[in-house]
């Protein structure tokens, strides 16, 4: 049980990053910085953008439309915070607790 629990964690430490590297290839695109004409550029935006709408989707459909204003990053990064660092760790000390 606790080696499912740790998977789980590193699955939420590696969809952290991607939601940051998003966020931050956002930036540099919205700046002029990086262009999404390069090939490269653009299969990452892709590649990124479809594997993390559907973490976004729902809370999109729930929150507000605050105009170019996207918060559902934000709140998928605050219940991986809230999965990672309370739920999973409650969740093996009870475990290691029964056993």
């Amino acid at each position: 049980m606790i080696a499912l629990l740790q998977i789980a964690q590193l699955l939420l430490n590696i969809v952290w990053w991607i939601i940051v590297i998003q966020a931050i290839l956002s930036w540099l695109v919205a700046f002029n910085i990086i262009n999404t004409h390069s090939d490269l550029v653009r299969t990452v935006w892709t590649a990124l953008g479809r594997m993390t709408e559907p973490l976004y989707r729902p809370i999109r459909r729930i929150m507000p439309d605050f105009g170019a204003l996207d918060l559902s990053p934000m709140i998928v990064l605050l219940l991986i915070y809230i999965l990672g660092e309370i739920v999973i760790p409650n969740i093996a000390a009870s475990y290691i607790g029964v056993a």
